[in-house]
């Protein structure tokens, strides 16, 4: 449900705790754990009033600050792991993209995450994800967040920009426009809570020109430029991890010579070398994989073979020679299941998962018929112009189909019991065993060994009493679809 009025709200927050300057004293958290917090995701999710809907998210924020569950960054972790303070092919850190239900799929991954007492997970949405799931990066936060105090997570919770990434059409037309549009889109992550962000400008790499140096010059500036606003931006005591981007995802692999050109000219641009500001943890590089896989005639997904000798020299090279935590992949998430023990073993730091979380909505138990026939009806009409002259009924329903997913949230949002149990119950297990096979149980105590959750409050809506402030919001046109394929 929403609320009614602020009068509502202050009432129902003053079941479970008192509001004191820009904190909410918490004196009840087990009520605020029952309906309370559901009504608040929703009105942070739904809630038409601006000020009421500012208002939840705060309430939710606030209290993710008083139990110890707050937006974090990972860059001490990732730091630690390039110093070589604790083993690197022990773990690889899954990032996970909740494009649906974020609220209750997030709650699924904590609960997988606490049976095995891991800590190292990461939350993200991607630039054209944002989009096309209608989730800002503030409502995002709001709803990981609501997870976590649902579930009783008990410690700080890693928040990332996915793909924040240039527009090569757009960049050629107008190279300054391009980049204040990802400025602005930054501004607004930072401003919604997201404390870890990767940039990918890989898409401006140049294979034309004749040597890995030129060819990753524009990269590696933007890479660069980027990272001076988000330490401008990053709040006090807090440095954001930051990641850049060498290989563009379903391109051609990398090679140590593209990461080598890559690091040396962003330090150079950055001033790292000479004790400037602290520089990017991790570098994502292409190994033979493409976002969403790539789906057969008969709507399957094809068979992709990673190189992970790739993965493994590059990570060394990231690690050994710039101190960084290793090389992160992409596109991975609908590789088979027997596939992902061997990240951890190539060194890889991180791992980005999508739209295998995706599919178990559209394709296993638990969606309502008559719903998924609307969703595929919606794509049928809405995205008629993305269909290729060569793809197949199934290829174009499977490629386009998670455009639906932000049409339809607020009927994903309020699925009937028994259709959300389901859904849950399947992403908890896929969940499990993903943490499983990366290896991240009793990886809670790395976490508490080198993350130290900030006090981050922020100030006090006008819906509770507090003073007006102007939202931080990118432009529509920040959000028009790009090339990433998240």
């Amino acid at each position: 449900m929403t609320f009614d009025s602020a009068d509502q709200l202050r009432s129902r927050l003053a079941e479970v705790g008192r509001i004191e300057g820009h904190r909410l004293v918490l004196e009840d958290a087990a009520k605020l754990r029952g309906d309370l917090i559901d009504d608040l995701i929703f009105g942070a999710v739904f809630e038409a009033d601006e000020e009421l809907r500012d208002a939840c998210r705060w309430a939710i924020w606030a209290a993710s600050q008083e139990l110890g569950c707050g937006s974090a960054s990972i860059y001490e972790l990732y730091r630690a792991r390039g110093r070589g303070e604790f083993p690197a092919r022990q773990f690889t850190v899954p990032a996970l993209n909740l494009r649906a239900t974020a609220y209750l799929s997030a709650q699924q991954a904590f609960t997988a995450a606490m049976q095995r007492d891991a800590g190292t997970v990461i939350f993200e949405i991607a630039k054209s994800e944002m989009a096309y799931t209608d989730q800002r990066p503030a409502e995002y936060t709001a709803a990981v967040l609501a997870a976590a105090i649902k579930t009783g997570w008990p410690g700080p919770v890693f928040l990332q920009g996915d793909h924040f990434q240039f527009n090569l059409a757009k960049w050629n037309a107008n190279h300054e426009a391009e980049l204040e549009a990802l400025r602005s889109l930054t501004r607004e992550a930072v401003s919604g809570g997201f404390l870890n962000i990767d940039i990918d400008s890989s898409t401006l790499v140049d294979l034309s020109r004749p040597t890995a140096p030129d060819q990753q010059h524009v990269n590696a500036e933007n890479t660069a430029e980027l990272t001076r606003l988000i330490r401008q931006l990053e709040p006090d005591g807090v440095t954001i991890s930051i990641g850049g981007e060498i290989g563009e995802v379903g391109k051609e692999n990398s090679t140590e010579e593209e990461l080598r050109a890559y690091l040396d000219a962003y330090r150079y641009a950055l001033g790292t070398d000479a004790g400037g500001l602290a520089g990017i943890a991790k570098v994502s590089i292409q190994t033979g994989t493409s976002h969403g896989g790539v789906p057969l005639p008969d709507g399957t997904i094809a068979s992709v073979k990673i190189d992970f000798d790739t993965l493994q020299r590059l990570s060394t090279v990231a690690r050994d020679e710039y101190g960084l935590a290793g090389c992160v992949q992409h596109g991975a998430s609908t590789l088979p299941d027997e596939a992902f023990h061997h990240f951890p073993s190539a060194g890889a730091a991180e791992i980005h998962l999508a739209t295998g979380f995706q599919n178990i909505m559209f394709d296993q138990a638990g969606l309502p018929p008559e719903l998924h026939r609307e969703m595929m009806a919606w794509v049928e009409t809405n995205c008629a112009d993305e269909r290729a002259p060569d793809q197949t009924q199934e290829q174009f329903v499977y490629k386009s189909r998670k455009k639906a997913i932000g049409a339809f949230k607020r009927e994903l949002w309020t699925l009937p019991d028994a259709a959300a149990s389901q859904i849950a119950d399947n992403l908890r297990a896929k969940f499990g065993q993903l943490f499983d096979e990366l290896g991240i149980r009793d990886t809670r105590a790395l976490v508490e060994r080198f993350v130290s959750p900030p006090r981050l409050d922020q100030p006090l809506p006008s819906a509770l009493g507090g003073e007006a402030r102007q939202a931080v919001s990118a432009a529509a046109s920040v959000f028009e679809p790009d090339p990433s394929g998240e």
